[in-house]
């Protein structure tokens, strides 16, 4: 089995967890990885991450050209972004999960950083997350938006729309993601509570270690 191979089924299994678990609902939610040969394999428009086709997933060039498989999402533009401006990124999961969603959705955000750090695991796997102003899905402007934020962050919200989370694999991504789901169910659950938020020593001891 090649490695294109691996990687197609791979991401046909991350994409069925994710559904089964409740992270992806419907057609909601786009997956995509580099390949080794620097094209990008996508998941598909309009396509259910729970009943995914290895052999039909979308394959497209660094600019965004179709190859083969079924058409890819028109969301493949913000992906390429990311891609192109943070050489370490070798995937991006995007999710309309439903805390991280939540928390996308509240005025207010510090748009710098959505999430004041809490726990340790949030500093160590995601960094600063910052807000990205709503745009319609599909709208070049998140492309751009998250072009300029790309180099310094690897997990972002779009505002009133999600997730969106790089790594240096599938795999690495999709823990990134579930990291970040997590937290933002952890702010729900502690609202009206008293936090201990890690103090700027603890984040800098956690940042000297990633």
């Amino acid at each position: 089995m090649t490695q294109e191979m691996l990687l197609r089924e791979e991401m046909v299994q991350i994409a069925t967890s994710f559904f089964q678990r409740g992270y992806a609902t419907g057609s909601a939610g786009n997956l995509s990885l580099r390949l080794p040969d620097g094209n990008l394999l996508a998941t598909p428009t309009g396509s259910c991450l729970g009943r995914l086709d290895p052999a039909r997933l979308s394959k497209v060039t660094p600019q965004g050209q179709w190859i083969s498989g079924d058409k890819p999402s028109k969301e493949v533009r913000f992906h390429l972004a990311l891609y192109h401006n943070s050489p370490d990124c070798k995937a991006v999961v995007h999710l309309h999960s439903t805390w991280a969603t939540a928390l996308s959705c509240l005025e207010g955000l510090d748009t710098g950083n959505a999430i004041r750090p809490f726990t340790p695991y949030v500093v160590m796997q995601l960094g600063a997350i910052p807000v990205v102003p709503y745009y319609r899905p599909g709208d070049e402007r998140i492309a751009t938006s998250l072009a300029a934020l790309a180099a310094e962050h690897r997990a972002f919200l779009l505002a009133n729309h999600g997730p969106v989370v790089g790594g240096g694999s599938l795999q690495e991504a999709a823990n990134n993601a579930e990291e970040l789901e997590e937290t933002a169910k952890l702010i729900f659950i502690l609202r009206g509570s008293p936090v201990r938020y890690l103090t700027e020593a603890e984040i800098a001891e956690l940042n000297q270690r990633r």
